[in-house]
């Protein structure tokens, strides 16, 4: 680690805090202009490193650049064991990871941008993703599970998206199946999860997990303006760092047990579209349906009205329909 980096990671585990020169120097066993030159260039990145007479250098809570070792502080002994890369800026990170898959990137990749180009949605949309705002982030796996395990990662990284928001910032979200987290009724994250497939052997080699979450989002898109919202409010300045380790920590909780499914009971619990009478868009016709519950495979139970007048129930599997409640929600 050169000592630019490891001057970030001191401050970033004392935020508010001020460490001297002098401290930071005989820590890292360096001299004192080897820490002034990674101050220097620190800052030239964005940090606002704040500096006073006698007490030293202090990074605010208020300054929030994502980096890796802010993240690492978070983390625990699971969830590190992966590589991390954070970028200023990619076109994607879901299309990073597919690029790196051909490169042979190792299971349990993770990148993240400050800002995406072209981040993706579900069914070819943008995702807007401006700079220094969100957090835009992809996870790699290789599993070694098939079939209707491989289905249930959407499912399994919204319920990690809301157990971190809760320990995190001790907020209640909510699940619209299959893939949208909500707050105070507005979308506040997407999940988009792309598998790469072996035709051949009829399995999945890799599957990348895309998590686009608005933390302090504002001037959204007139399209999306009446339906999006941020998480981060009232200048609660916690780090995103945090909230990405907290995320990544319960998403490996939830990987290791996956066959178990014992997360849908929370999948569940959080579901929004339980109960609802739901309109369903299938082949470009709109069809009136009650969702009923959610199957032990992430799958949406509904029960729909048929053309002759009688009810039947089905099964809904992501990818094969989109969803608008009648409340007008997406």
């Amino acid at each position: 680690m050169s000592v630019k980096a490891e001057v970030l990671a001191i401050l970033e585990a004392n935020r508010e805090e001020h460490i001297s020169g002098e401290e930071l120097a005989a820590r890292l066993q360096v001299s004192r202009t080897s820490i002034w030159k990674a101050i220097k260039a620190l800052r030239e990145e964005g940090y606002e490193i704040e500096a006073a007479n006698n007490r030293g250098y202090c990074l605010p809570q208020t300054n929030d650049l994502l980096n890796e070792e802010g993240i690492s502080l978070y983390l625990n002994e699971r969830a590190a064991g992966y590589p991390l890369e954070v970028y200023k800026i990619l076109d994607s990170t879901n299309t990073e990871c597919k690029r790196r898959v051909i490169d042979g990137a190792p299971h349990g990749l993770t990148i993240l941008a400050e800002e995406q180009t072209g981040g993706k949605g579900r069914m070819g949309r943008n995702f807007y993703s401006p700079a220094k705002t969100g957090i835009y982030m992809s996870i790699l796996v290789h599993p070694s599970f098939q079939g209707n395990d491989a289905m249930l990662l959407t499912t399994a990284a919204s319920v990690a998206v809301c157990r971190g928001i809760k320990e995190v910032l001790h907020k209640e979200t909510q699940i619209k199946w299959v893939n949208d987290i909500y707050l105070d009724g507005r979308k506040i994250c997407g999940i988009l999860t792309e598998a790469i497939s072996n035709f051949e052997m009829g399995k999945i080699d890799s599957a990348i997990v895309g998590i686009g979450i608005n933390y302090r989002t504002e001037d959204f898109p007139e399209e999306i303006r009446e339906r999006a919202g941020s998480l981060e409010k009232n200048g609660e300045h916690i780090p995103r760092n945090q909230l990405v380790a907290a995320i990544l920590n319960a998403f490996w909780e939830i990987y290791d047990t996956l066959g178990s499914r014992e997360f849908i009971k929370e999948y569940r619990q959080r579901s929004m579209v339980i109960g609802q009478q739901v309109r369903l868009q299938e082949n470009g016709e709109w069809k009136e349906a009650t969702a009923l519950d959610i199957d032990d495979n992430g799958g949406l139970v509904v029960r729909m009205e048929e053309a002759d007048g009688t009810t039947s129930e089905r099964v809904l599997q992501t990818g094969e329909i989109t969803l608008r409640l009648k409340t007008g929600l997406l």
